[in-house]
């Protein structure tokens, strides 16, 4: 026997398991390397804002040219969930390759618009209005990456070993925030203050453009998921299984499980790993470059953690992994927020925990969520509740923080973030066991589940 699933035409879905290396170094590559692209283009914004907000906006207040800027930046967020509908819909009519390859279009046209676009001094608000289209576009496609690429690495992977392909999606996309983190720091180290605001800010944003249409040619050599081809054969066959909206319609509760396993660990994702170090430097006076350099070494142990909680949910399964992470994250919540000082290696240690504690989380969401749904949906299923989330409690967390931390009152945000992961955790009681199930399978997210458990056996035969 082989561990090739039958598909709903009857005929056989190819693994992974039989592809050659160098299809697997392609996919991977493409797929790895547009995200990551993304994901930098996300941080250098957010690091290069107060160099180049002034080259958009009025100059004569810089205050106020930094807040139009940050404000373009929550634009961008906003965005997310009609890019994460728009491209799910995409990815799930038209195929995962092609969502994929246009996101990676889309956000690489923006970074390019940006790093050559005429300052506010030369065409006045048509600059302004140039960086927030460019910005739109990226929240986008950053909303639409992440369910397309989510469902294709699922859906490419080897049963056996989907939580560890899994792991690449963040594993990449941390990456890229420290590919942009530790840009800015050469580039700000290397050029004068004068330069940097005259047109070293222009650097990463021509760099992640460049880059990105490179990774978009590869993306373009990808091939379509097995999965998705069986899946729009029989849609186009005599007797299809009906329209994306109607099985939208069958399957209400996913969309709230997605939210509801999102909303705690997008908080504390957003806290520990891309806001502490800021965090520590303005709340806890710690030394800006030690800080930042604590948030890399901290980094560095989430990106090592990613594979190997991805291969341990491949043995023992997808919620004990979840639980351990989940509830880790839970109980050592209060203790890491008390051990915060201000001394780097405070920061440093707190952070380490709390990532290698998400890194369980992380690493194996892509499988999870694509494991839910039905084939037909899953990325548009996925997409919007997930982009929903992230925007409304992920993009306000790090903002709530300082501002209950401002009132005097840190805790309460504390209690806000642990409650929210208790919402996490009691969803999560609410899932199937769902290691190496076939994702071709009618089975999946369908009359409780109850089968899908018995195709988890069977993916590891």
């Amino acid at each position: 026997m082989t561990d090739s699933p039958v598909s709903p035409t009857g005929g056989h879905v190819t693994e992974t398991d039989d592809d050659t290396v160098p299809d697997r170094a392609r996919t991977l590559f493409g797929l790895g390397a547009g995200n990551a692209m993304e994901w930098f283009d996300w941080t250098v914004y957010a690091t290069f804002a107060s160099f180049f907000a002034g080259q958009f906006f009025n100059n004569e207040d810089s205050v106020s040219a930094l807040l139009s800027t940050l404000a373009v930046f929550a634009v961008g967020f906003a965005a997310r969930p009609l890019g994460g509908f728009v491209f799910g819909w995409v990815a799930d009519r038209k195929g995962r390759q092609v969502s994929m390859a246009l996101c990676l279009a889309l956000a690489a046209g923006g970074s390019l618009v940006i790093g050559l676009s005429p300052t506010y001094e030369q065409i006045g608000l048509g600059a302004s209005a140039l960086l927030l289209l460019a910005r739109l576009g990226q929240g986008l496609a950053h909303g639409g990456e992440l369910p397309a690429a989510q469902t294709y690495i699922a859906e490419v992977a080897p049963r056996k070993r989907r939580g560890l392909w899994s792991s690449l999606i963040y594993f990449s996309g941390t990456c890229g925030v420290l590919a942009g983190t530790l840009l800015g720091a050469l580039l700000s180290g290397v050029l004068t203050q004068e330069q940097m605001y005259s047109y070293g800010w222009r650097v990463p944003f021509i760099l992640g453009g460049v880059f990105g249409l490179y990774s978009l040619y590869v993306r373009l050599r990808m091939r379509e998921t097995e999965v998705f081809l069986a899946e729009n054969d029989e849609e186009n066959s005599a007797e299809p299984k009906g329209r994306m909206w109607d099985t939208i319609k069958q399957h209400p509760k996913l969309l709230f499980q997605v939210i509801g396993m999102t909303v705690g660990a997008t908080v504390l994702y957003y806290v520990w790993a891309i806001s502490a170090p800021s965090y520590a430097i303005s709340v806890h006076g710690i030394d800006p470059t030690s800080a930042l350099w604590a948030g890399v070494g901290a980094q560095v142990l989430f990106l090592i953690s990613l594979p190997l909680w991805g291969m341990l949910s491949d043995r023992i399964g997808r919620k004990p992994v979840l639980f351990i992470a989940s509830g880790g994250l839970l109980v050592t919540s209060i203790p890491l927020d008390a051990l915060l000082g201000d001394q780097a290696w405070q920061l440093f240690l707190a952070m380490s925990i709390a990532l290698l504690l998400m890194g369980g989380f992380s690493s194996i969401a892509p499988a999870i969520y694509a494991e839910m749904f039905p084939t037909r949906i899953r990325a548009v299923g996925l997409g919007l509740p997930y982009a929903i989330a992230v925007a409304a409690f992920g993009g306000t967390a790090p903002y709530l923080q300082t501002l209950f931390a401002d009132l005097g009152n840190p805790s309460l945000f504390l209690f806000y973030a642990m409650g929210l992961m208790v919402i996490t955790i009691l969803v999560l009681f609410t899932l199937p066991e769902t290691r190496g199930i076939d994702l071709s399978s009618d089975d999946v997210g369908a009359h409780g589940r109850r089968k899908s458990a018995v195709g988890a056996h069977a993916g590891t035969r």
